[in-house]
């Protein structure tokens, strides 16, 4: 899926399935492969390992599906087999966007849920609907990327060992040092303190670490804007290691500088976990 291998990568099977499906006559093949299922997968393979998937990338890039120019404007309103040879649906993609916003009810968030392809039960339904209506207060429309990274931030989440109640940062081109000064919780106990760092994220991150006792080494850090315009949620992907554990944790939230602190505590959340599991296991 989505080309991902060793060096170079290998051929994307969603492509190499589309590529046969849309032209059976020319290679008078056949895979056998659900394709409706093809995007969800991507996605999943994309959380699991954190690695965003490229908008350009054929197939399941976000503008794969997505025109600009007006002459192509024109021929999709005349016809979408102008300039595309499969439908969004074909992948497993939704045909058209329904946009929630701040008015928006349960019933048209649980008919986006179900596009989604998640299926959550009455309780779960109302602690998504609760978080999509404090997001919409501080924005003004929620996008499918947003009410799915809030269901995996609320239902499908490991136990919090570490867990963020209060971040704030100084930073600026001011002749001092960035600073955060952090409020989190350490299996339910709070604690707090405040660390320096040459930016803010790195900042926060020192501070977290200061309160863990933690130091792991930070191998990548990823920032990606789950949708468009200024007040978009910020999804930050990292991966740390301590010796030769490694763990890939993420954070969404429409402050960076969270989303930061956020995705480097689900880190240590799972990487905490697997040291549980390992220990239970030796029992």
């Amino acid at each position: 899926l989505s080309g991902i291998g060793e060096r170079a990568g290998n051929a994307a099977l969603e492509q190499v399935v589309m590529a046969l499906r849309t032209r059976p006559n020319y290679y008078n093949l056949e895979t056998g492969v659900d394709s409706e299922q093809i995007y969800p997968s991507c996605r999943l393979l994309s959380r699991v390992i954190g690695m965003p998937i490229p908008p350009y990338q054929a197939i399941i890039g976000r503008n794969a599906f997505a025109h600009e120019s007006g002459i192509h404007q024109h021929g999709m309103l005349k016809d979408r087999r102008t300039y595309e040879i499969m439908t969004p649906q074909s992948i497993g993609r939704a045909g058209t966007e329904m946009v929630l916003g701040k008015h928006s009810g349960r019933h048209a968030l649980k008919a986006k849920i179900e596009q989604l392809n998640y299926r959550l039960a009455d309780d779960q339904i109302d602690v998504v609907f609760e978080a999509v209506k404090e997001l919409a207060d501080r924005k003004k429309q929620i996008y499918d990327e947003d009410v799915e990274s809030l269901i995996l931030e609320k239902i499908f989440r490991i136990p919090d060992k570490y867990r963020l109640k209060y971040l704030t940062v100084l930073s600026g081109n001011i002749e001092m040092s960035p600073s955060a000064a952090v409020l989190m919780e350490i299996d339910g106990v709070e604690v707090k303190t405040s660390a320096f760092g040459v930016g803010p994220v790195d900042a926060a991150f020192h501070a977290i670490s200061d309160l863990t006792g933690k130091k792991p080494e930070l191998d990548s850090y990823m920032v990606n804007a789950i949708t468009g315009g200024a007040d978009a949620q910020g999804e930050v992907t990292v991966r740390i290691r301590e010796g030769q554990k490694t763990s890939v944790g993420r954070g969404s939230h429409d402050d960076i500088i969270v989303a930061s602190a956020l995705a480097y505590l689900n880190a240590l959340n799972r990487m905490a976990k697997k040291e549980e599991e390992r220990e239970c296991a030796a029992l």
